[in-house]
């Protein structure tokens, strides 16, 4: 690995060598080095690998300090984007290494991940049912069911506005972030409703989520956080497949003016 980072350096500070020196006719000699003295220009040619020199009536001086202005500037781009590149992948695989191997969800808590615990579901059907589901031509929804999580706070406290998480799934499915929302008149918090269709067996899932951003460290290991401050208040990061009715919920609080964050 080093080697390689050895000869990616020297192929860029070859290029970064390489100058262009325009003559007034158009021409262009690629050279190393050029330095301008009385009325000739004395430079290095990449072609011959010697010195030479032009008088300095035939040389485009303004074009060619123009030309070399700019690709210098674009090479500085370059190296800072590969500079950060090869920064996010060592920070992925530092990362990597300190997300543990069980399945399951990690806060990332003063540097080191966190062990978020698992949430189990309460199954609620509503009993509504409406008329149109017998005179209405098309599909449309009689009812829903209701998961719904046992209190309503987790014991999972964040602060960070922006907290992050880790992922190490067992199977590729989707995942993100939930709002969740007190359940009316009872102890719980909802976390996903479904919805089944009339006259079918498909099914309609709908969680509050909020918008993630999503990295990948390693095949079914993934680090998410929200894109916007999190508001004060109760939320699960989510693993689900849509239309399977598979959903797995890790809650956690996130209140911030709470008391020191604990796991």
């Amino acid at each position: 690995m080093c080697a390689a980072f050895g000869l990616i350096a020297c192929a860029f500070l070859l290029q970064a060598q390489r100058l262009a020196l325009f003559l007034t006719d158009g021409t262009r000699v690629d050279v190393r080095e050029y330095k301008v003295a009385d009325e000739r220009v004395r430079y290095f040619s990449i072609e011959r690998g010697q010195w030479e020199q032009v008088p300095l009536e035939i040389v485009d001086l303004e074009r060619t300090r123009a030309h070399n202005r700019s690709q210098q500037a674009a090479a500085e781009v370059r190296a800072e984007e590969e500079r950060r590149e090869r920064f996010a992948e060592r920070l992925a695989r530092t990362e990597l290494h300190a997300v543990p191997l069980d399945d399951g969800v990690y806060w990332l808590r003063d540097g080191a991940p966190v062990p978020v615990e698992q949430v189990f579901f309460d199954l609620g059907k509503s009993k509504k049912r409406t008329v149109l589901n017998v005179i209405a031509p098309v599909p449309v929804m009689p009812g829903k069911q209701t998961l719904s999580v046992k209190g309503l706070a987790s014991k999972t406290v964040t602060k960070s506005e922006k907290p992050i998480f880790y992922l190490r799934l067992d199977h590729f499915s989707r995942f993100g972030i939930s709002r969740l929302k007190p359940e009316p008149g009872r102890d719980r918090r909802i976390v996903q409703q479904i919805y089944t269709v009339p006259q079918g067996e498909d099914q309609v899932e709908r969680q509050d989520e909020v918008d993630v951003f999503r990295q990948q460290l390693a095949p079914l290991v993934y680090k998410v956080w929200p894109v916007e401050p999190l508001e004060a208040g109760e939320y699960a990061v989510v693993e689900f497949t849509p239309g399977e009715s598979d959903l797995r919920a890790w809650d956690f609080s996130h209140r911030p003016a709470a008391t020191p964050e604990q796991p």
